[in-house]
């Protein structure tokens, strides 16, 4: 099969990332492997851009987009629809975020088999302001009805969407294994840790995440350790400076970190915590519970089908509460460190990205 596939950040992941950039590059390599060819399209941001012209067997086409936050998306989007329709790179077209369903309009007009990846219910995220909650409610009914199929990796937003539209979907959840890590502790001796010397959360600064609440709870524990805050705001943002105003030098701030050292961050880490209001099937997650990692979540029904009882959890957006998760963590290592085995075993049970990329390959085939 020749795919295209857009709506990601880039592949590799650059500053910005997020679930959609992990889910790319472990799908899209995959596909090449089981013999499909697959173009990936990047995006190039005034600052922000990987010069790669490959990766893994993929083939990345870098097409430049707008910095401005609500907009990148789309604009990038419309060219990537454009170049795919005019230089007919490809038969079939896998687009990241419902957001995005208007582009499959011409592109199923041009003879393009469509499919949309779904990972939550985009317009309850306070990232957006109205407007953008409006045009991704309106959005919803051009992801419903005129892709050939749409996935989703979390059983919740499927629900919502087949009640909404009376319509049944296809439900791929994302994979939890990684590559083994090599034993390489650089990142550690950079940021001066130690193995269990911290906790650990890894994602974008973004109200949705819950990190507002994460940095008072944390100091408010009766921890030692220190707070290791990975990512950062994907477009500069007051949110970003509210949190650097709030945390003590408990909180480390190192910006962006991926692959390997990522991974090596989680593996050392005392505990990851996952506090988001919002979430789709968190690729993280699914990451830590696969490399034996004690874990703390919010309880939002997402985070609930991803642990079950294989992680402790607080209720979503009390600070008291995830307080409470913490000291318990700090007294009770030893369940803490039970509940990740039940974990890993979980995760690589229930979800392994081998089978993802079969269950892609057939719905591309077949539907």
């Amino acid at each position: 099969m020749r795919i295209a596939a857009f709506g990601f950040r880039s592949v590799p992941p650059s500053k910005g990332a997020a679930g959609a950039d992990k889910f790319a590059i472990e799908l899209f390599p995959r596909l090449v492997k089981r013999g499909h060819k697959v173009v990936a399209y990047n995006r190039r941001y005034p600052d922000v851009f990987v010069d790669v012209t490959e990766y893994k067997g993929v083939t990345v086409k870098t097409i430049k987009t707008t910095s401005k936050k609500g907009f990148d998306t789309l604009w990038h989007s419309f060219r990537c629809t454009l170049d795919i329709i005019l230089n007919n790179t490809a038969d079939i077209v896998h687009i990241q975020n419902g957001g995005n369903s208007i582009w499959a309009l011409p592109l199923r007009l041009f003879g393009k088999k469509v499919f949309i990846s779904q990972d939550g219910v985009d317009w309850k995220r306070d990232k957006w302001p109205w407007y953008g909650k409006l045009y991704l409610k309106l959005s919803s009914f051009i992801t419903a009805h005129v892709p050939n199929e749409v996935i989703f990796d979390n059983v919740i937003a499927k629900k919502l969407f087949e009640d909404k539209f009376n319509k049944q979907f296809k439900f791929i959840p994302f994979g939890s294994e990684v590559e083994p890590v090599s034993g390489d502790t650089t990142i550690l001796a950079k940021l001066g840790l130690e193995k269990g010397s911290y906790y650990l959360f890894v994602g974008r600064f973004i109200p949705d995440k819950g990190l507002h609440y994460l940095i008072p709870a944390f100091e408010n524990s009766v921890s030692k350790r220190k707070l290791i805050m990975i990512g950062g705001s994907p477009n500069p943002s007051s949110y970003e400076q509210q949190l650097f105003d709030m945390a003590s030098d408990q909180i480390i701030f190192p910006g962006y970190v991926y692959g390997e050292d990522v991974n090596t961050l989680m593996l050392n880490s005392y505990c990851y915590i996952q506090p988001s209001d919002v979430e789709g099937l968190s690729p993280v997650v699914l990451t830590v519970m696969g490399l034996k990692v004690p874990l703390i979540v919010s309880d939002i029904e997402e985070n609930e089908y991803a642990v079950l009882d294989t992680a402790r959890k607080f209720k979503k957006g009390n600070i008291a509460s995830l307080t409470e998760e913490i000291n318990f963590c700090e007294t009770h290592y030893f369940e803490m460190l039970a509940l990740a085995e039940k974990a890993q075993t979980r995760a690589l049970t229930a979800f392994n990205w081998e089978k993802v990329a079969d269950e892609h390959i057939e719905v591309f085939a077949n539907s």
